[in-house]
């Protein structure tokens, strides 16, 4: 049976979509200067943090909580005693990014390279507080 409505897609584990998060416990971290929206047994990439693989650490700028029912908490710009338990699965360098500077006429070419460091965590808790 094929839905013929155009939002349908959505109701059909559309990606982008997906309403796992209005039953699941969620967090909004914030880490290397960004923010990120995470659940239990979700894997992320972050800028580089301390630590070897198989390491746990704790995250504890915790931005929102909510879901399972419960009421969203939202911090101020923290929630207090929240913390979300993550394990360090893997540390690498993202793909490489040609840096190119020209000035025409001049003979003037360089080229660099650079790789950024990243760290993959598993989260394995989310403390509301």
């Amino acid at each position: 049976m094929r839905a013929t409505h155009r939002w349908s897609n959505l109701y059909l584990g559309a990606p982008g979509f997906c309403f796992a998060w209005k039953f699941k416990m969620f967090a909004v971290i914030r880490t290397g200067g960004k923010q990120y929206r995470v659940a239990k047994d979700d894997v992320i990439k972050v800028e580089k943090l301390a630590g070897e693989a198989g390491d746990k650490i704790a995250l504890t700028d915790v931005l929102m909580v909510g879901g399972e029912g419960a009421t969203t908490k939202v911090g101020a710009p923290l929630v207090d005693g929240a913390s979300v338990k993550a394990e360090i699965v893997e540390q690498g360098r993202s793909r490489k990014i040609i840096i190119f500077k020209k000035k025409r006429r001049k003979n003037y070419r360089r080229t660099a390279g650079h790789r950024q460091h990243e760290t993959f965590l598993k989260i394995t808790d989310i403390a509301a507080g």
